[in-house]
């Protein structure tokens, strides 16, 4: 690296930038090192340049790098992580070099625009002076919003499904206490992107409530303010067998994990699937190797070859908690149910819209069907980017649908914030943290593609 950079001339700025880029992580967060890798792409562009013969000509024009220049003054972080100044220095030592070596171009004249234009030129035109505004209400109207006719048509199938599960269940185990089934899900809340592909069927399990309490997350050796256990109580007045699901017992708790398998046994293994199939016109199977009880239904339109999928969620309701059997998010844990906040922050999202005639809702479908449309944010689910807009809600009154725009780039501004120190507290719960579950490299993923997104908010819409 010494040699080289002696042969160009670089005098050793090669070796700080590599050692910048070596330890940006470790110094200066998510948002620095992402900041940092934009301004040393625009410092070795230059260097490269100052370091060319005169005779030699450039592949691209010096706007380039002074549109890389822009990123780095862009961004309000690096005024305070202290690198402003030594980035800035090898900046403009790089760009005095590179002036003294580039011949000033002339001004070529601009052409003279014919009034005869095609059609599709005027049209790109007018599509290259859209506002950011203008391109963000096209793509939640194109890309975000799906058609009434494939929502109503996904609910109808789901609902002719639960309701052939549920006839089956009290037909063949008349003896399973079980409440009425319903749907639930992004797609009954007007919240489902991009296409309409999945919905949840809650299978509510009846306890007695003399016979069952729950314990809070945070007062088990768990310590998860979401995880939660239900106890059999009052065993020496009603000893085991009184209850139905006596009989899942695990150290004296209900196991999720045994209603579960129960539950999955009495309909992925018992129902005739083939025969459903043919009742409802579509194809309907269990999804095998899954630790969810799932159902894919395909042929859900005759134009379409997209798979719908059911969730099927066993549910317990004790006072005020809704737990569930989500054996995907409690892993090993045979005991441990999952207190669901989905319902609670929904219904907070719909009753302030409804207040203020706000675009919350409309800021949070967008940036799922952002997120869903974008590799590198994946990960982001409905949870993180509902919390973020009801914690946006709490210091923001301007919820106008003027103000579109402006809450969605706050929105990709704040989600850079809980990025940079790993914590994504939950409304309801402020000790959950919604990250707990990223990597760093998954943290710096998502957060170098937001703080790109900051200057160049147009990449998360194609």
């Amino acid at each position: 690296m010494y040699y080289s950079g002696k042969r160009r001339g670089e005098d050793g700025i090669a070796a700080v930038i590599d050692f910048l880029l070596s330890n940006a992580r470790l110094v200066l967060g998510v948002g620095g090192a992402a900041v940092l890798g934009i301004a040393t792409l625009a410092v070795k562009r230059l260097i490269e340049r100052a370091g060319r013969p005169p005779d030699e000509k450039p592949d691209k024009e010096m706007t380039d790098s002074w549109e890389e220049l822009s990123l780095v003054s862009a961004s309000p972080k690096l005024l305070h992580k202290g690198i402003e100044g030594v980035v800035m220095k090898q900046i403009a030592a790089a760009t005095k070099k590179a002036e003294l070596s580039q011949p000033i171009p002339l001004p070529s004249p601009e052409p003279q625009r014919s009034d005869a234009d095609p059609p599709q030129r005027q049209k790109r035109l007018d599509l290259c002076v859209m506002t950011f505004a203008e391109r963000l209400q096209q793509y939640y109207r194109t890309r975000v919003c799906l058609s009434a006719e494939e929502v109503s048509v996904a609910q109808q199938r789901a609902l002719d499904i639960a309701t052939e599960i549920q006839a089956f269940l009290h037909s063949k185990h008349p003896d399973m206490p079980l409440g009425d089934m319903m749907l639930a899900g992004s797609l009954l809340d007007d919240l489902q992107v991009v296409k309409a592909d999945h919905a949840c069927l809650i299978v509510p399990l009846q306890l007695e409530s003399s016979l069952w309490a729950p314990i809070a997350g945070e007062d088990t050796f768990l310590g998860h303010p979401q995880y939660c256990m239900v106890r059999r109580e009052n065993l020496e007045y009603f000893p085991r067998g009184r209850s139905y699901w006596d009989r899942h017992l695990l150290g004296g708790y209900l196991s999720s994990r045994l209603a579960s398998e129960q539950l999955g046994k009495a309909v992925m293994e018992s129902m005739n699937w083939p025969s459903l199939t043919g009742t409802l016109e579509c194809e309907v199977r269990p999804v095998l190797g899954s630790p969810e009880l799932k159902l894919e239904i395909q042929g859900l339109t005759q134009s379409s070859g997209e798979s719908f999928y059911i969730t099927v969620l066993p549910t317990v309701r004790l006072g005020e908690m809704t737990l569930t059997a989500q054996r995907e998010i409690t892993g090993s844990f045979d005991y441990v149910w999952y207190q669901s906040l989905y319902t609670s922050e929904t219904t907070r999202l719909a009753a302030l819209d409804k207040a203020d005639l706000g675009v919350r809702r409309k800021c949070l479908k967008t940036l799922k069907a952002v997120c869903r449309n974008c590799p590198a944010l994946r990960k982001l689910n409905g949870s993180h980017l509902s919390n973020t807009v009801l914690h946006m809600s709490e210091k923001e009154t301007d919820w106008s649908e003027s103000a579109f725009a402006d809450r969605f780039l706050q929105a990709i501004t704040e989600l850079i914030g809980y990025l940079e120190i790993g914590i994504l507290p939950s409304f309801f719960k402020p000790n959950v943290n919604l990250f707990q579950g990223f990597t760093e490299d998954d943290i710096d993923e998502m957060g170098f593609m937001l703080y790109c997104a900051v200057t160049e908010p147009e990449i998360l819409l194609i």
